[in-house]
C-alpha cells in the first residue's frame, strides 16, 4: 500500500519542525514541506537541508511574492479595508495565498490531506482551513494542536527541545523570544508574551530593539521631513517618484520609505474571530502610505455616492478577509463592486512623511471631479450653482423635523 502523503505548513521553527517529525510517525504518512516566500526575508535561510534532515520527503520553497502583492495585497488596498478601524490586515491576506498553494501542490503530489501548526486558539486555523473548503473540500485538515495527543506529549517548549535532540531534528534551542513575530511583505506583526499584558509600552524607546524589524520609532525618525509621489491607475500604484514599478516594486520602495520615517505602527486590541481578545503590534510602513494616499486621490476622482456606498462596505469586506472568507463568494461579490468603483481613480497624489506621521501635500488627476469654479466662495463663472436653489433644497429635508417637532412637540426633541 503506498503511505499517505501530508502537505505541511512548514517554517523550519521547533514547532513546525516538532510538527514534521509527529506528523509522520503518527500518521505514518509521507510529509511533504511547503514554505512560501512571502517577504520573510533571511528566515528562509538552509530550509532545504532542515527539512529534509526532519523527515521530509519533498520540499517546496516558493516565492510568492509578485501573486501576493498584485493579487491579494492590491485588491485589498482598492478597497480601503482596514479591520477594526486599525489592523492594515498584514497576516489575514496572507493566509488564503498560502492555502491556496499547500492545495496546489496537493494535487500535484497525490497528497490527501494538508497540515498546520496553528496553535488552535486564533484566526490562522480558520483562514488555512475555510480556504481550503473553498478550494478542495475533499482534503483532509491535520491540526496538531487541536489533538490531544499533541497536546499532553509537548505541554511546553522544553519537552519539544527534548524531543528534537532525540530525533537528532536541527534545531536552534536558543532562548525563547519574549513575544510570537510573523513577518511578510505588507507587515510584521508581533504578539503573545510580554505583550499580553495591554498596559505594556510597546513604544517605550527602550524596546527599540524588539519592535523595530521594517520601522525606526518615530522619535529615531529623520528631523527632515521627505516628500513622496504616487502615481495611481484604476485604483493601483503603478508608479513611485515617477518610477513606474509592478506591485511588489511598489511595496519594496514604499517600505523603504515608510520604515525610515516610522510611519505604520500600530498598537491594538482587536477581537478575533474565535472570541477572544488579541493584543497586538504592527509595522506597516508600506502598506499605511498605500492606504493612505488612496484615499487621498479617491477624495478626487470617486463620486460621492459611489465613494459612501464603497466606505459603507469596508468594515464587512475587511471582516471578510480578517476571518479568513478571501474565496467565500460574498467576498468575490463585494470585489466586482470595488473594481467598478475604482474605474477612474487615476492620478497622482504628493505625501509629507515626517515622523510617524503621513500628511497630505497635493492631489491631481484627469478625472478629478473637484471644480475650483463651483467650490469658490467668489462668484460662479460656470453658474452651474445657483445659492437660491439651496432654500428649497434644505426646506424639503427639513419637512419631516417640522412636522416631527409639530406631532410629538419641540420641547421633547432630545429630552
Amino acid at each position: 500500500m503506498m503511505k499517505k502523503k501530508i502537505v505541511l505548513a512548514y517554517s523550519g521553527g521547533l514547532d513546525t519542525s516538532v510538527l514534521l517529525s509527529w506528523i509522520k510517525e503518527t500518521y505514518d504518512a509521507e510529509v511533504i514541506a511547503f514554505c512560501a516566500n512571502i517577504g520573510q526575508d533571511d528566515e528562509l535561510k538552509g530550509l532545504n537541508a532542515k527539512a529534509k534532515k526532519t523527515g521530509a520527503l519533498k520540499i517546496y520553497v516558493d516565492d510568492l511574492q509578485e501573486e501576493f502583492a498584485k493579487d491579494f495585497i492590491f485588491p485589498m488596498m482598492q478597497a480601503g479595508a482596514i479591520y477594526e478601524g486599525q489592523y492594515f490586515l498584514g497576516t489575514s491576506i496572507a493566509r488564503p495565498l498560502i492555502a491556496k498553494r499547500m492545495v496546489e501542490i496537493a494535487k500535484l503530489e497525490g497528497a490527501t490531506a494538508i497540515g498546520h501548526g496553528a496553535t488552535g486558539k486564533g484566526n490562522d486555523q480558520v483562514r488555512f482551513e475555510l480556504t481550503t473548503a473553498a478550494l478542495a473540500p475533499d482534503l483532509e485538515i491535520i491540526a496538531p494542536w487541536r489533538d490531544e495527543r499533541f497536546r499532553t506529549q509537548f505541554p511546553g517548549r522544553a519537552e519539544m527541545i527534548a524531543y528534537c535532540e532525540e530525533k537528532k531534528i536541527p534545531i536552534q534551542a536558543s532562548a525563547k523570544k519574549p513575544f510570537s513575530m510573523d513577518r511578510n511583505l505588507l507587515h510584521i506583526s508581533y504578539e503573545a508574551g510580554i505583550l499580553e499584558d495591554p498596559w505594556f509600552n510597546a513604544g517605550d524607546v527602550k524596546y527599540r530593539d524588539y519592535f523595530t524589524t521594517l520601522s525606526v520609532f518615530p522619535e529615531d525618525a529623520p528631523d527632515k521631513s521627505e516628500y513622496v509621489v504616487l502615481d495611481f491607475d484604476k485604483g493601483n500604484c503603478v508608479a513611485v517618484n515617477s518610477k513606474p514599478m509592478n506591485p511588489l516594486q511598489v511595496m519594496k520602495a514604499l517600505n523603504k520609505l515608510g520604515g525610515k520615517h516610522g510611519v505604520g505602527r500600530v498598537d491594538m486590541v482587536e477581537n478575533r474571530f474565535v472570541g477572544m481578545k488579541s493584543r497586538g503590534v504592527y509595522e506597516t510602513p508600506g502598506g499605511a502610505i498605500l492606504h493612505f494616499a488612496h484615499r487621498q486621490i479617491e477624495s478626487l476622482t470617486m463620486d460621492r455616492e459611489v465613494m459612501h456606498l464603497r466606505d459603507s462596505l469596508i468594515p464587512e469586506y475587511a471582516k471578510l478577509v480578517y476571518n479568513g472568507f478571501w474565496y467565500a463568494p460574498e467576498r468575490l461579490a463585494l470585489q466586482a463592486l470595488v473594481t467598478e468603483s475604482q474605474k477612474n481613480v487615476s492620478g497622482t497624489v504628493r505625501v509629507k512623511l515626517y515622523k510617524g506621521g503621513i500628511h497630505a501635500a497635493g492631489r491631481q488627476s484627469q478625472f478629478s471631479m473637484y471644480n475650483p469654479h463651483i467650490a469658490t466662495m467668489e462668484a460662479d463663472p460656470t453658474k452651474a450653482y445657483n445659492q437660491d436653489d439651496a432654500t428649497g433644497f434644505i426646506r424639503l429635508n427639513g419637512l419631516r423635523l417640522r412636522v416631527n417637532s409639530q406631532v410629538n412637540g419641540a420641547g421633547n426633541i432630545g429630552g
